[in-house]
């Protein structure tokens, strides 16, 4: 089974090529969690398969038959599916102008289990317009045994943005924090935030179903809506979201939608034989 890795931000992920639907065969929880293995596989915070719309029956693909030809079929590193990666789908637009002739001159739409998503390219940097956020109130989360107040956003998948006073007081990221099951039945990921100057912040993330990432392209447009929401700015600015690795820049519209722009690189590929 031939395979890519990339990286955005050092959120990094192995790509499985199925065009037709037919090369990567059943990709179930095991196998999602034995590619990411960064012992036993190939190592990876997710799973990306770049399969046609028309090739493929999720109902999310079958929707999107007419808006975009490719469908990002995206998996955690424990196997479980998520509705939305913005670094993956922006390693999965690098992917199809490297490999399947995309123009990277043209707007480029991508099915994913949020909608359709677009894409554009400037040289090495990819951007993606993730849509409105929905602010859906105040939360709270816990961490190593304490209660922090958090803003809940979703950017197609759910987040509880943290703001704190050090982010190496943020708690042991590498276990998941709790939080309401009620709220969040299927997980949430929670990303603790602090300033480091006008519009521009700095966060740790847990995402759910991989643990702690280096990046997260989804977290960086919660925090970006949360901290502008908190210093009054809202829609129409720009904000630098700094991660452990690297930065990220989110842009909220006068007409309310995201767009989270950073660079996306393709760094090896070879063939699964496990």
């Amino acid at each position: 089974m031939l395979f890519h890795e990339a990286a955005a931000t050092e959120n990094d992920f192995v790509l499985l090529p199925d065009a037709d639907g037919t090369a990567v065969g059943d990709l179930d929880a095991a196998l999602v969690a034995r590619l990411c293995d960064r012992r036993a596989g190939r190592g990876g915070d997710g799973v990306l398969r770049v399969v046609r719309t028309d090739a493929y029956d999720d109902p999310a693909a079958v929707a999107a038959r007419g808006e975009a030809a490719w469908f990002m079929d995206y998996r955690n590193a424990d196997g479980s599916t998520s509705e939305m990666c913005g670094n993956g789908i922006r390693v999965f637009g690098r992917y199809l102008v490297d490999h399947e002739g995309a123009d990277p001159s043209r707007p480029l739409p991508v099915g994913t289990r949020a909608g359709t998503k677009v894409l554009t390219f400037d040289g090495d940097r990819v951007s993606v317009d993730m849509g409105e956020p929905a602010v859906l109130g105040e939360t709270k989360v816990a961490v190593g045994g304490r209660s922090l107040p958090a803003t809940h956003v979703s950017m197609g998948n759910p987040h509880a943005v943290a703001f704190v006073d050090d982010l190496a007081d943020a708690g042991p990221l590498l276990e998941p924090p709790a939080h309401d099951e009620g709220e969040y039945p299927e997980g949430v990921n929670v990303e603790f935030v602090v300033r480091r100057g006008d519009a521009h912040v700095a966060m740790r993330v847990h995402e759910r179903g991989s643990g702690e990432t280096r990046s997260c392209g989804t977290g960086a447009c919660a925090v970006m809506v949360a901290a502008a929401l908190a210093d009054g700015t809202g829609p129409g600015t720009t904000y630098r979201v700094d991660g452990p690795g690297g930065r990220l820049d989110v842009t909220w519209t006068p007409e309310g939608r995201v767009v989270l722009t950073g660079p996306a690189v393709l760094v090896a590929e070879g063939e699964w034989t496990a």
